[in-house]
């Protein structure tokens, strides 16, 4: 019986090279000359984390991650930034979190949406990803469409397709 997984998957490679990138970018600017600005990622916890003098320039190395973001084809939508925290001293925090796999919520939507459009399919949740099973492969071909159309807050890529 034909198949495929909806999941939600990051390639830190691509977000490192994306902090590379910023790292180079802040070193070439004039606004940032003599600042002190640090950016670490720490690819166990998937914890992005810039350390800058102020709350004026985290917010512009959020804009130019988010730029290398886009440009190294990661979806915005799996990075989540927090506020500007202080750090001590005059310092100021931005973390900032990278969120793999689909959320119990958005898994349950995923299944209502495929639910609702009436396709001869199953959708079943496993921990963090959507097995959609049917008996034509047009019929999730259409799911694909279908997911691909909807506003969900996650990127959903499809992998491990079976026929």
């Amino acid at each position: 019986m034909p198949s495929f997984d909806a999941v939600s998957k990051v390639d830190l490679q691509e977000v490192d090279n994306a902090v590379n990138n910023t790292v180079k970018e802040i070193a070439t600017r004039f606004d940032f000359k003599g600042s002190k600005t640090e950016i670490s990622l720490d690819k166990k916890t998937k914890v992005l984390s810039v350390v800058t003098e102020s709350e004026m320039r985290a917010k512009a190395v959020r804009d130019m991650l988010i730029g290398n973001f886009v440009k190294r084809k990661v979806d915005t939508k799996s990075v989540e930034f927090g506020d500007p925290k202080p750090a001590g001293g005059s310092l100021m925090r931005l973390e900032c979190k990278i969120k793999e796999g689909i959320e119990k919520d958005v898994a349950k939507k995923i299944t209502n949406l495929i639910k609702e459009s009436k396709l001869k399919v199953q959708a079943q949740i496993m921990d963090d990803l959507v097995r959609v099973t049917g008996k034509k492969i047009d019929d999730l071909q259409a799911v694909m469409n279908l997911l691909n159309g909807a506003d969900l807050p996650t990127p959903i890529q499809y992998v491990n397709m079976k026929s």
